[in-house]
């Protein structure tokens, strides 16, 4: 059986899920810096609470950005994709340490979960297939 190439519609496909899948954490970054933690329903806190979540908001749209980075040559970027994907992955174990501590957050921060620990370990798998077969 001989080694199976990939396609460019398989890398395309890919960039393609990575774009969309990356726009979340951007737009949230940015609604997280212009509206601080507004952006996720909350009020009444301190300064220091607000500069904490819009510090937060900006490394989220840092790792959105830096996934977009990974698009032009996907198939090259394994390291850097794999790095991004751990950090988001053990952002995704924060929010199950909060399920368990305090509760179900919103469905919003639920379908974040969901990213995290779903789509993208499966984004990276798929990465690490056409990489190998690259």
């Amino acid at each position: 059986m001989g080694i199976v190439r990939v396609t460019a519609a398989e890398i395309r496909t890919l960039q393609a899920c990575v774009l969309l899948a990356a726009a979340v954490p951007v737009a949230a970054g940015l609604a997280g810096i212009v509206l601080g933690p507004a952006a996720v329903e909350l009020s009444g806190l301190t300064a220091s609470h607000d500069s904490h979540a819009r510090y937060l908001s900006g490394l989220l749209l840092g790792i959105g950005l830096a996934f977009w980075s990974t698009v032009p040559a996907i198939e090259r970027r394994g390291a850097r994709f794999r790095l991004l994907a751990a950090i988001v992955v053990l952002g995704g174990l924060g929010r199950v340490v909060s399920l368990i501590d305090v509760g179900p957050p919103s469905a919003a921060m639920l379908a974040g979960l969901g990213l995290e620990l779903v789509a993208t370990p499966l984004l990276a798998l798929w990465q690490a297939r056409i990489a190998a077969r690259a």
